[in-house]
């Protein structure tokens, strides 16, 4: 005898249009009849607070989300082996960025498709509370450093990847992943002046301005000790897990083990080196060149230009393109001592290694 499922099969895929018209785009959605006419600088932010608002009200229990690429028979990507690992929400926006989706997809379809990004999972203050409440004294003392920061900062590299503007410059990008896993449940964000001076980016008003200009965030404009900023991207907000463990999270990127990264290097190299840590395992790492080079805000050749200029600073000690190109991997040095200086001599000592480039 065949059962009935006592649960009726809910899709969880929305999607958001932005059609180009005389006022600035419209965005259109087929869930909602209203089209609301946008200005064309916070078309991007509007698109993904519409879907984050879509995403909160068809909450499903986890159990009970399923691949959505899958049962479209998985024409959103190449084929792969199969479904795979847990149920992820997956950002996906076309070239153009004139149509984004958001829909459940497993970890395997979500990493083979294209322009896409895993959201950050989000959780109901509620439950966040009682988590922490009931988070013994040795867990909230745990050490700061370990998989479980290298995972946030990737997703979260991997997130901004999608939800920035590609002409992001590198410094914006590690000033939004500071304010990304640095903000409160409200998502509001204090950087004290010191912390930033360390970061290297005091007085930097440009990167400020060049996350308000892409609707990702608002800076208030008082004289405070710290400055105080409210981000305005709904997917970032009320993350999974708690402030705690993401603030540990940021301050793995500032120091990502093993490489030890100078303040003193140029953004892009610090941000190249961050990304190629966060996507690294026993000394080595790899990756999609596009994928890479978008984390890293920029173009494949560009990338390959600061993976050379990373063996140089003996960051790293070789890397070569895989097969057809279309991946890139690299080692990293066996030892970074903490409190080591990275070279500053742009030329290769004698000895040491060259980047290799095996092509097909």
């Amino acid at each position: 005898m065949r059962l009935a499922s006592t649960h009726a099969t809910v899709q969880r895929i929305w999607t958001v249009h932005l059609r180009p018209q005389t006022g600035g785009p419209a965005l259109t959605c087929p869930r909602c009849t209203h089209s609301p006419v946008l200005p064309a600088g916070s078309a991007r932010s509007a698109a993904l607070t519409h879907l984050a608002r879509h995403a909160r009200a068809d909450a499903l229990p986890g159990h009970l989300r399923t691949c959505q690429c899958r049962t479209r028979g998985c024409h959103w990507h190449p084929r792969h082996r199969g479904c795979a690992g847990p149920v992820l929400l997956a950002l996906t926006c076309d070239r153009s960025g004139r149509v984004w989706r958001l829909a459940d997809a497993c970890a395997a379809c979500a990493a083979a498709m294209s322009h896409t990004a895993v959201v950050p999972p989000t959780l109901p203050g509620t439950r966040r509370a009682r988590q922490t409440a009931g988070m013994s004294r040795s867990a909230r003392t745990t050490p700061a450093f370990g998989p479980a920061e290298q995972q946030r900062v990737r997703e979260m590299l991997t997130y901004l990847a999608t939800a920035l503007p590609r002409f992001s410059s590198p410094a914006a990008r590690l000033l939004a992943l500071q304010c990304a896993l640095r903000a409160d449940r409200r998502g509001q964000v204090r950087l004290p002046h010191g912390f930033l001076r360390g970061m290297r980016l005091h007085g930097r008003v440009e990167l400020w301005l060049e996350l308000e200009h892409a609707d990702w965030l608002h800076r208030s404009r008082r004289r405070y000790s710290p400055i105080q900023a409210q981000l305005l991207d709904a997917a970032v907000l009320h993350q999974d897990p708690g402030r705690t463990a993401r603030i540990r999270a940021a301050q793995w990127a500032l120091s990502p083990a093993p490489l030890a990264v100078s303040p003193a290097l140029p953004s892009a190299l610090r941000l190249t080196a961050l990304v190629l840590a966060a996507h690294s395992t026993a000394g080595a790492g790899g990756g999609e060149v596009d994928a890479l080079a978008r984390q890293c805000g920029q173009s494949p050749p560009q990338l390959e230009d600061l993976l050379d200029q990373l063996v140089r600073a003996r960051l790293v000690t070789v890397w070569r393109h895989h097969h057809d190109g279309d991946e890139v991997r690299w080692e990293l040095p066996a030892h970074s001592p903490p409190g080591e200086e990275t070279p500053h001599d742009p030329k290769p000592s004698h000895g040491s290694r060259e980047a290799v480039r095996d092509g097909p």
